[in-house]
């Protein structure tokens, strides 16, 4: 069986049974036409082809790459892109709902990572960030993680570049399917899942040379529901008693009670057709979405609710259980009451009821051609992609308690909470009756399990359709010319121009009504009974309370009532347009020797942003900014070939991460009474890097392997939230002078660097089977192991010294796998430690933290004949959660879990 490496392009398609056991994985490593490379693979070992080949791949690389193999991906649960790369060394995810979302690189932030297909970067839904869930696993045949950045990249990429290589029709012989579906249990909820995807190609020769079509769709659907809590901390201005200064409190604590269908699917054609020899024109689209169907019940116990009342003393006091007359205990520890334990009494249940309909995607359309013209190759690109974040929430109700109240006067329809922090994997929570005893004191009555019961009545109600929709179109050209015995055995030198336009625009509309007159002309109720539908709570965290789930088409119905009597407006405050044009040009030139290779060159670009906004959001006032800038990358790769085993890697390169378009946009607002502004910052510069990596890489045929390298990192312009003065006489309207007004935005801080080590075994014990004396079964087993140690600081605008968000002290993987006789069975771990998540303000407790992450998958596959093989995945066996905390680790301020999936399936391949 066959398959063809298109420059760095390979899919293994693997022979799933056969009456060999072979793994051989032949290269020609010299690229004599646009067809590249071409790697055969023989045999029934799926896994040890794919690992063979792309570490073959891996290592013929110019630069400082990692490979996966798209039969590699398959062999885990892995459902979307982040989670398939997630395996390889340096790399670490970020996840939303127990699913892997975005990509931290070596330490670095998850915007400064880029995402290309077919080498052509691509512009995420929410912008810089790239969001990897919205790309199914099964649209690629292959993955290229790019650490070394060099000139012919975009010069925004400063940790790496993730390269999704589609399939093609020349992949194959002639025609060609391959098809899988899958369903499974998710434990939590006891909900369903289902994954099916299919790959149809061909090719044709025919009177004007050969044309090859392939393609693809898939989808992934799980049903979920989640076990919450959520606790925000504050500092309190009233608490003035002994120990204050280290004390904070938990202003509020509630539960996000999901119930949500999670879909990723996508579309995918690419036509190739090549006229002749060493020509090649291709045209492909590809269509990726991932949307999150979710309805949430939201009870927020709000113990602030009185924070005004909180007693002024400073003296340290006895304690008295019973909170003074008209006070309801809050942060008060005169009654007993600490940060993590106490009772507060009379306060408000807020409860919110959402139905979301969100969706990201990503249409991307790609014109391109690669021409072999002797000495001389020409590469050309044109591509147009939309990408649209869609937030919109179809309904959004509030239902708050009766008012406290003068003095508490009517603390009586309210609850009383004793909580219980204690624990940082769980919130505690009992509700009881609220007494005022004629004293204007409070007291616990009866205790309540049914939330139901404590009164509250319609709030607001509201409806949002939010899209941010991005579009962007890039032109490309690429020159290489090969001169013989010029600088070395042979010299390429290259040029290219790029160019892109790209326009981020916001469109946001309310519907909203608030009162409870426009309550009754709507014809809406006002309790929540009206929505209610019959059943208990689906999850398994102890509430401390029950209540009813809301049911989706009796809360739409109230907003269809009030479109009758109101009208969507748009959000002038939040809507904006941000143009962005990049003008590049590079050159380099690669030098072969007889001891491997040099590439040195440099990258020039010139950033052109017109960004636009309403000022305080008033449709009267717009303000447009422009701002330019100029940016060199100069880049030096050195390649040396110590033996034919051994290469040794040395990378001195340069980047910036440009400000995200939200934050680029000049959407300012003012408070004239607070002396504040806020909103975006055009004026935001680029954050830059300087680094530097050093590897040395050793493979053992046919596919072992082993790494160990360094980088280092030196930043300049680091961007942060922060809050300072406007400095700044654009708001100077009506007479006011806003200049000296504090300004919270994002701006850009000193210096920093990022410093780790990487590692990584990769071995199957097949090859030393006989020289070891084992039995022949032994040979199936291999293992994969990776670690990544990592530290990060930079200075933040007000000259504090932090660790880069994102970044994790240490990453890593542990691996293990058999496969033998059409059986294979593979496990893997991954762990990676403590990052930060934001920087946070002293009265919110400070600093905000991602807890550690670990999860483990595992898989089982066997080949019942050459075309079909049953598998079974199993994920998230250790049911981990996703933990969020401030200033240290007993503060939680977000914990979620999701429960263990199992699927089972069937994979065929023709």
């Amino acid at each position: 069986m066959r398959a063809l490496l298109s420059g760095a392009a390979f899919l293994p398609t693997a022979a799933l049974a056969g009456p060999t056991e072979e793994v051989p994985v032949a290269v020609d490593p010299s690229p004599a036409d646009d067809e590249g490379q071409e790697i055969v693979v023989r045999g029934s070992r799926p896994i040890a082809e794919s690992e063979a080949a792309a570490l073959e791949i891996q290592r013929n690389s110019p630069a400082l790459v990692s490979v996966i193999a798209s039969d590699a991906v398959g062999r885990l649960p892995d459902q979307n892109i982040a989670q398939a790369i997630s395996r390889l060394p340096g790399v670490a995810v970020e996840r939303d709902q127990g699913q892997a979302r975005y990509v931290n690189l070596r330490g670095a932030p998850k915007k400064w990572t880029t995402l290309s297909f077919d080498g052509v970067n691509v512009v995420s839904p929410e912008g810089r960030a790239a969001r990897f869930d919205s790309i199914p696993s099964a649209i690629a045949k292959q993955i290229i993680v790019r650490k070394a950045v060099t000139p012919d990249m975009v010069g925004e990429t400063i940790s790496g570049n993730i390269d999704i290589i589609t399939r093609s029709g020349f992949d194959q012989d002639g025609f060609h399917v391959a098809g899988k579906a899958g369903y499974g249990l998710v434990e939590l909820g006891d909900r369903r899942e289902f994954e099916g995807s299919l790959v149809v190609s061909d090719r044709f020769d025919t009177g004007i040379g050969e044309f090859a079509v392939s393609s693809s769709a898939s989808l992934y659907r799980r049903g979920m529901v989640t076990d919450n809590f959520e606790t925000d901390w504050e500092t309190v201005e009233q608490d003035r008693r002994p120990g204050a200064a280290d004390r904070i409190w938990a202003r509020e604590t509630e539960n996000k009670l999901y119930r949500l269908v999670r879909k990723n699917y996508a579309l995918s054609t690419r036509l190739d057709w090549k006229p002749a020899p060493g020509h090649r024109i291709y045209a492909e689209t590809i269509y990726s979405a991932f949307q999150d169907d979710e309805q949430r019940n939201n009870y927020i116990f709000d113990l602030d609710d009185q924070q005004s009342r909180v007693p002024t003393g400073t003296a340290a006091c006895t304690v008295n259980a019973t909170p003074p007359a008209g006070t309801t205990g809050y942060a008060d520890i005169c009654t007993g009451n600490t940060p993590f334990a106490g009772t507060v009494y009379g306060i408000d249940l807020n409860s919110n009821f959402t139905v979301r309909a969100y969706k990201q995607s990503v249409f991307t359309n790609t014109l391109g051609g690669d021409h072999d013209l002797d000495t001389w190759r020409v590469s050309w690109r044109a591509n147009y992609t939309r990408s649209i974040d869609d937030r919109t929430q179809p309904a959004q109700l509030n239902y708050d308690s009766p008012s406290f109240g003068t003095n508490g006067a009517n603390a009586a329809n309210r609850l009383t909470v004793a909580y219980d922090l204690t624990d940082p994997q769980l919130a505690r929570v009992q509700l009881y009756r609220t007494i005022r005893n004629a004293n204007g004191t409070f007291a616990r009555g009866d205790r309540v399990t049914a939330i139901e019961d404590f009164p509250r009545s319609l709030a607001r109600l509201r409806s949002l359709i939010a899209a941010d929709t991005t579009d962007a179109y890039t032109a490309r050209l690429d020159l290489s010319h090969d001169v013989d015995g010029v600088l070395g055995e042979r010299t390429t030198f290259a040029v290219g121009v790029r160019f892109d336009d790209r326009t981020k625009s916001v469109d946001e509309r309310l519907l909203e009504l608030n009162s409870a007159a426009q309550f009754t002309a709507a014809g809406i109720p006002t309790n929540y009974g009206q929505i209610a539908i019959p059943g208990g709570f689906q999850g398994e965290i102890p509430l401390g309370y029950t209540f009813q789930y809301f049911g989706k088409g009796q809360i739409l119905d109230l907003v269809d009532r009030a479109k009758a009597i109101g009208s969507y407006r748009d959000q002038f405050a939040n809507l904006y347009d941000v143009n962005e044009r990049i003008y590049s040009a590079y050159a380099m030139a690669t030098v072969t020797t007889g001891w491997g290779n040099v590439i040195g060159g440099a990258r020039v670009e010139h950033i052109r942003n017109r960004s636009s906004a309403f000022v305080n959001g008033n449709a009267a006032t717009p303000l447009t900014i422009d701002r330019d800038i100029t940016l060199v990358y100069p880049s030096l790769h050195l390649n040396y070939d110590v033996n034919d085993r051994m290469k040794a890697r040395l990378s001195f390169n340069t980047g910036a991460a440009r400000p995200d378009y939200d934050q680029l946009a000049p959407n300012l607002s003012f408070n004239d009474a607070n002396l504040t502004i806020s909103g975006g910052n055009p004026d935001a510069k680029p954050e830059k890097a300087m680094g530097v990596d050093a590897y040395v890489e050793y493979y053992v045929a046919p596919a072992g392997f082993l790494s160990f390298g360094a980088y280092y990192k030196r930043l300049r312009d680091v961007l942060f939230d922060t809050t300072r003065t406007f400095n700044s006489d654009v708001l100077n309207v009506n007479g006011v002078d806003r200049s000296q007004y504090l300004y919270s935005a994002i701006a850009n801080g000193g210096t920093g660097s990022i410093i780790g080590i990487e590692g990584a075994i990769q071995q199957q014990i097949d090859p030393f089977v006989a020289d070891l004396g084992l039995p022949d079964w032994m040979g199936g087993f291999g293992v994969q192991l990776n670690a990544t140690l990592n530290r990060s600081r930079a200075e933040t605008p007000d000259g504090g010294r932090v660790q880069l968000p994102g970044a994790s002290d240490a990453v890593y993987n542990i691996g293990a796998y058999y496969e033998k006789y059409g059986f294979s069975a593979r496990v893997q771990y991954q762990n990676r430690s403590r990052w930060l998540d934001d920087l946070g303000s002293a009265a919110d407790g400070g600093d905000f933290y991602w807890a550690k992450d670990d999860e483990l998958d595992a898989s089982l596959r066997y080949a019942v004949n050459r075309n079909v093989e049953l598998f079974g995945n199993f994920s998230n066996l250790l049911n981990g959660p996703g933990r969020r905390y401030v200033r240290e680790t007993r503060y939680t301020i977000e914990r979620e879990s999701f429960g263990r999936r199992y699927q089972a399936g069937v994979r065929v391949n023709f």
